[in-house]
């Protein structure tokens, strides 16, 4: 009998969708995987080829799952210097135009048979279980684990009547994350708070980055130490919300101090033609140009990246611009919390310490990488800080210990939590399964079953159609 513990993660976005949901669980799933010590599957949205068209950049599109698992292990294999043979699975899926987000089709739990439902990891839990309609995750797995990536209630905030919406949409992911949840782990303090939740960043960087990172460190052995050789930039969607309104604003605020700074800005976006007229205003240099791989050689040798956002939980970029050892002058959030343990990360609590951090920066060269820090970076550190987190870093017989010591007060008392939770849990289950109470949430229309198209194209047999 196998007794490899075996992840089942389910994630709501694909490559090439270079999405943070899309990109972090499938290193998860890498690294968990590498090990050997584990069975792993990914299980990732499949999208028609109406839905590819809107969602995947470069008019990239697949005819088969099978196709599209050949494009993301290849883009996987050129990042990472170890196999992994991790399994991954493409469930039903469609493109909400309104919540730019991927949603689920039918019973997703499904993809996994009964007999290998061992730990589930819920990437965006909310997400993932708002309209969900079948067999509970909770009597599913013996373990089911969310990872809050995103605070969607600052998003919905920015909508018609915000306020109210994210104060509905607050107890509505409390709820179904309660129910179908085990453990919580966000990756920040910038998430909505959950009740039993810990905050911990188990995302990692890129190997890539952390390859470049060592490159420039190398340079900055040398005699000259001219490792970097270029000034300061930013790179980001380029939308507003993404920290362009916060960079402008301060940029025009304080021109004179400036004056000195040459700013380069990359990115692709919605906002990009209002972006570039705000920066032509600037009486400072300010170059834009469009959206590139962070990886790309023409990021090496700039030694400063500005980014002012505070709307990210964990900033991809910045995890990144520290990795290849630049200074990252960055704002006093929460969502920057985990970076402050960098010394080549500079926070900022006003307009004032901005200027002064920046003029210091363009004046210094960056600390030297040690191999502490860049173990901390790694997708190692962030895989040891989820198994710790989920409490799998434990022997399981220690578990069982501790159950069979359990209190009867203490078992009266989660018997009937347990009672409580079934019953919303079976409330939540009545809600999700008409469609006219979807609709209502905002569920995409007829999404309950996937349809035939879905069906023939992910070869599900019609005898498996409830």
């Amino acid at each position: 009998m196998d007794k490899k513990q075996h992840f089942a993660i389910f994630t709501t976005a694909s490559l090439p969708w270079l999405t943070g949901t899309a990109v972090n669980p499938l290193f998860r799933a890498a690294y968990l995987y590498k090990a050997g010590e584990r069975n792993v599957t990914l299980l990732i949205p499949w999208l028609s080829l109406e839905d590819q068209k809107v969602v995947y950049p470069n008019n990239m599109t697949f005819d088969s799952p099978e196709e599209q698992e050949k494009y993301i292990r290849q883009w996987l294999e050129d990042r990472l210097r170890f196999a992994s043979g991790f399994s991954i699975k493409f469930y039903p899926g469609k493109f909400s135009r309104d919540k730019r987000s991927i949603l689920a089709v039918g019973d997703i739990s499904e993809m996994i048979p009964d007999e290998e439902a061992d730990i589930a990891v819920l990437e965006e839990p909310e997400h993932l279980t708002w309209y969900h309609h079948g067999k509970r995750w909770k009597t599913k797995f013996r373990l089911v684990i969310g990872i809050i990536h995103t605070n969607y209630l600052e998003y919905v905030k920015r909508e018609k009547n915000g306020k109210l919406q994210a104060f509905l949409l607050k107890y509505l992911n409390n709820w179904v994350v309660g129910i179908y949840c085990h453990k919580v782990i966000r990756l920040s303090a910038a998430t909505q708070d959950y009740p039993g939740s810990i905050v911990c960043n188990v995302h990692g960087v890129n190997p890539k980055f952390l390859e470049i990172g060592k490159k420039k460190r190398d340079q900055q052995q040398t005699e000259d130490n001219n490792a970097f050789t270029k000034g300061a930039y930013f790179i980001g969607k380029m939308v507003w919300s993404k920290g362009y309104k916060e960079l402008l604003q301060l940029l025009n605020e304080h021109q004179k101090e400036l004056s000195s700074l040459e700013l380069d800005l990359f990115g692709s976006g919605e906002d990009s033609d209002e972006v570039q007229k705000a920066a032509k205003k600037l009486e400072m240099t300010v170059r834009v140009h469009p959206g590139r791989d962070h990886a790309d050689g023409l990021f090496h040798d700039f030694k400063l990246f500005l980014n002012p956002s505070t709307t990210d939980v964990v900033c991809t970029t910045s995890a990144e611009a520290l990795a290849m050892g630049k200074i990252v002058v960055c704002a006093d959030h929460c969502s920057n919390e985990f970076f402050k343990q960098f010394p080549n990360c500079w926070t900022y609590k006003n307009h004032k310490e901005f200027v002064q951090l920046t003029l210091k920066a363009l004046a210094e060269k960056p600390d030297q990488l040690t191999d502490d820090h860049r173990h901390d970076l790694s997708w190692e550190a962030a895989t040891e800080r989820f198994l710790k987190a989920a409490d799998l870093d434990k022997p399981p017989e220690r578990k069982l210990l501790l159950r069979s010591t359990t209190s009867n007060y203490l078992s009266t008392s989660l018997s009937l939590q347990q009672t409580v939770e079934n019953a919303s849990a079976y409330v939540h289950h009545v809600a999700s399964g008409f469609e006219i109470s979807r609709r209502i949430f905002g569920a995409i229309p007829d999404s309950l079953q996937p349809d035939e198209q879905l069906r023939k194209e992910l070869g599900f047999s019609k005898s498996s159609r409830k």
